[in-house]
C-alpha cells in the first residue's frame, strides 16, 4: 500500500501537467501569426516617414504608455476593480440588418470601435473586430461582453476598410479574413500595417498604407489618414507601426473617426484642415490615471469635440471589453455630464444614428446596472 501513494501522485501530476501543457498549446494555437508581422518586414513602409526614427513611431508631443511612478498602484487598482468593468446584466443589441444602399449620413456602431459609416451614399467600415477575444490566443485575454450585433457576412458592400492603428481591439486576424472573402474593398492602413495584412493573406492591390495627412481616393469620398497620440505593437516591442485618426470627406458631408487616442493639440489642426465635421466618431473609454497620455477621458473627448468643429457626437470604445480600471458604464456618465450644449447620441450595439435625427440619450444603459 506504501508505494500505490507515490504513484497515484505521479500519476495525478502526470495528468496535471498533461491538462496545463493542453491549455498552454491551445492558447499558443495561431500565436506567431496571430503577431503579425516583424521588424524586417515592416521596415521598408516606416523608414521614410518623418515620424519614425530609431526604429520606431513617435507621436508628435512626450507621451507615456504607463505614467512615471504609476506601476505600483496598479497592482491594488486591479484588486479593488474585479468584476467592475462588467455589466450586471446583458447588453441590449440592436440586430437589424443594414439597407443594400449607404444613406447621406448615418452610424452604427456594433460594438467598441467598430462602427459602419454611412457618408454620402457609401459604406466605409472602421476598426472591424467580430472575434470573442482581443488577444493573439483565442483562449486567453478579454473577452466579449455582449455579441456582435450583426454578423460579418450580413455587411453590404463596402467602399473603403480603415484601421487606425494594430492593437488587437482594432486590428483581428480573423476579421480580416472574413473581410478579404465576403468584401472587394481596400484597406486603408497607417504605415506599417500592410506588412501584417500581406502576411494574411491580403492582395497588394488592396492595401494602401498613408502617413499623416496623407489621403486617398475612393469613388467620391476621400480618406485622410490624421495625427492621433497613442502607441502600436502587438508583442513585446511597441510602436513598430503608426497609429492615426481617420477624416472621411464626401462631395457633402464630413466624418472624423478617432480610432484610439490621448488628448492631442492636434484635435484643433484637423478640424480647422479637414474640418467641420458633421459627426464626430471618438473614444470614451478604457482611460485612466495610470496612462493619461494615450486614451481620452469622458471630459477631454468633448473637449476633442469641440476642437475637430464636431457637429453631432458617438462614443465609442465602451461597454464591450473590459480593458480599464474604471466601472461599465462610467464612461457614458460622465460624457453626458460633460458635453453640455454638444450633441450627443448615445446607441446600443448595433443600432443606427441617421445624423439627421439622431435621437437623444436615452440611458438604456441604466437599466443594466
Amino acid at each position: 500500500m506504501a508505494g500505490l501513494v507515490p504513484a497515484a501522485a505521479t500519476s495525478a501530476g502526470l495528468a496535471a501537467a498533461l491538462a496545463t501543457l493542453t491549455g498552454l498549446s491551445r492558447a499558443a494555437r495561431g500565436l506567431p501569426e496571430a503577431l503579425g508581422a516583424g521588424r524586417s518586414q515592416i521596415g521598408p513602409s516606416a523608414a521614410g516617414s518623418p515620424h519614425f526614427a530609431e526604429g520606431t513611431f513617435h507621436n508628435t508631443e512626450p507621451s507615456h504608455v504607463l505614467a512615471p511612478g504609476q506601476a505600483l498602484s496598479m497592482i491594488p487598482a486591479l484588486i479593488r476593480h474585479r468584476g467592475a468593468g462588467r455589466p450586471a446584466g446583458p447588453v441590449p443589441l440592436v440586430t437589424d440588418h443594414p439597407a443594400a444602399d449607404a444613406g447621406d449620413l448615418a452610424v452604427t456602431w456594433l460594438g467598441h470601435a467598430t462602427v459602419l459609416l454611412e457618408v454620402d451614399g457609401q459604406f466605409v467600415l472602421a476598426d472591424p473586430v467580430w472575434s470573442e477575444r482581443v488577444s493573439p490566443s483565442p483562449t486567453v485575454g478579454p473577452a466579449r461582453m455582449h455579441p456582435v450585433p450583426l454578423p460579418i457576412g450580413e455587411l453590404p458592400d463596402l467602399r473603403a476598410i480603415v484601421i487606425s492603428h494594430d492593437h488587437y481591439d482594432h486590428l483581428d486576424l480573423p476579421t480580416v479574413r472574413s473581410l478579404v472573402r465576403d468584401q472587394a474593398a481596400p484597406f486603408l492602413v497607417p504605415l506599417g500595417i500592410g506588412a501584417h495584412l500581406r502576411g494574411w493573406g491580403v492582395p497588394e492591390d488592396r492595401i494602401v498604407e498613408l502617413d499623416w495627412d496623407e489621403r486617398h481616393q475612393v469613388g467620391e469620398l476621400t480618406l485622410t489618414c490624421t495625427q492621433s497620440r497613442h502607441f502600436s505593437g502587438r508583442g513585446l516591442r511597441r510602436n513598430p507601426t503608426l497609429w492615426c485618426s481617420w477624416a472621411v470627406t464626401g462631395p457633402r458631408h464630413r466624418v472624423y473617426f478617432g480610432g484610439d487616442t490621448g488628448y492631442t493639440a492636434a484635435f484643433t489642426d484637423i478640424g480647422e484642415r479637414y474640418g467641420p465635421f458633421d459627426v464626430t466618431v471618438l473614444p470614451i473609454g478604457a482611460y485612466g490615471e495610470q496612462w493619461p497620455d494615450i486614451h481620452l477621458n469622458p471630459e477631454e473627448a468633448v473637449a476633442a469635440h469641440r476642437d475637430l468643429r464636431g457637429g453631432l457626437f458617438i462614443p465609442i470604445h465602451w461597454a464591450t471589453f473590459d480593458l480599464a480600471l474604471h466601472s461599465w458604464s462610467e464612461p457614458v456618465e460622465r460624457l453626458l455630464a460633460a458635453a453640455g450644449s454638444a450633441r450627443v447620441a448615445v446607441p446600443r450595439p448595433g443600432e443606427r444614428v441617421n445624423a439627421a435625427e439622431a435621437p437623444i440619450p436615452t440611458g438604456w444603459w441604466r437599466a443594466i446596472g
